[in-house]
């Protein structure tokens, strides 16, 4: 059975605290594992989510500065340590090459999985074309180079049984219709219909910026740095930041279905206050406000 989830490893920002782990995130697509941002302490989050280096497929770091990043080192090592079979590509704001390759070799350690490095360079780049989905990266504004994620699912054709039994195709004659398009006259597009691809988005440290609208642009799942309430917009565009207001008002414009916040400061004690600023700002779709090892299902396809 497929699963289709976000693992949150870890909520804060810059500074960890007692309840809240450094930045990393896992999404279980089918049987692949995209890792963003491992933070410091990702190794050990990964251990208490039951997520394994075996798991891993991709690594995908928005920017290196150290709570999207410092984890980086442990999990490579992690990944030789435990010898994984499959390859493991990492993708990272090209800028940060010698970031990368700082963390990669931080300490000594046996290489034995050959990682491949694929960094992410220009506005917007598509990064891998898979059968189960297509990786998308956009610039986003903060002051280092960062950038955002999106994996978009292929649309496909949904087979309709009431327009099959009208038309008296059954059984073996619906694989012949589907492989050759056409059966004694019968189009597909007589009886079925387009079924849309799934979209999630990965929004960390950013303002507000036309990357920011792109990645969230119909997403059924959009989790999206909320750094600040509302009342520190200042501080938040001096830092590179988004309150959880200017979070929810993407998600809301660009018709996102579930909205997860997360990367929070340690200045605020109540979280909650993140959901009614996001409800507020007249986001009326499912909302997360993210906790250390939730796990969000991509909802269901409509």
């Amino acid at each position: 059975m497929s699963v289709r989830e976000f693992v949150v490893l870890g909520t804060a920002s810059q500074v960890p605290t007692r309840h809240r782990n450094h930045n990393g995130y896992l999404l279980r697509w089918d049987g692949e594992g995209i890792l963003f941002d491992p933070g410091e302490g990702t190794q050990r989050q990964m251990l208490r989510a039951g997520v394994a280096a075996h798991d891993l497929n991709r690594i995908c770091v928005t920017h290196f500065h150290g709570d999207h990043s410092l984890g980086l080192a442990g999990v490579v090592q992690r990944i030789n340590l435990d010898r994984v079979p499959h390859p493991v590509t990492a993708h990272y704001p090209a800028s940060g090459q010698r970031f990368f390759d700082r963390l990669r070799y931080a300490t000594a350690y046996r290489e034995t999985v050959g990682i491949t490095e694929e960094p992410v360079d220009g506005d917007a780049a598509v990064l891998a074309e898979t059968p189960g989905y297509r990786l998308e990266a956009r610039r986003l504004s903060h002051p280092v180079e960062s950038y955002g994620y999106r994996l978009v699912e292929p649309d496909r054709l949904r087979m309709l049984p009431e327009r099959l039994a009208a038309h008296g195709i059954a059984g073996p004659d619906i694989g012949r219709l589907q492989r050759a398009g056409e059966l004694r006259g019968v189009t597909l597009a007589d009886v079925s219909e387009t079924r849309r691809g799934q979209r999630v988005a990965f929004v960390m440290d950013t303002r507000m910026c036309e990357g920011v609208t792109a990645l969230a642009e119909g997403c059924d799942l959009l989790v999206i740095e909320s750094t600040f309430l509302d009342e520190d917009a200042g501080l938040a565009a001096d830092h590179g930041h988004l309150t959880a207001g200017q979070a929810a008002a993407v998600a809301r414009d660009a018709g996102v279905r579930h909205l997860l916040l997360t990367h929070f400061s340690q200045r605020y004690a109540d979280p909650e206050e993140f959901a009614r600023q996001a409800r507020a700002a007249g986001f009326e779709g499912g909302l997360t406000v993210a906790r250390d090892l939730d796990r969000v299902p991509v909802p269901k396809r409509r």
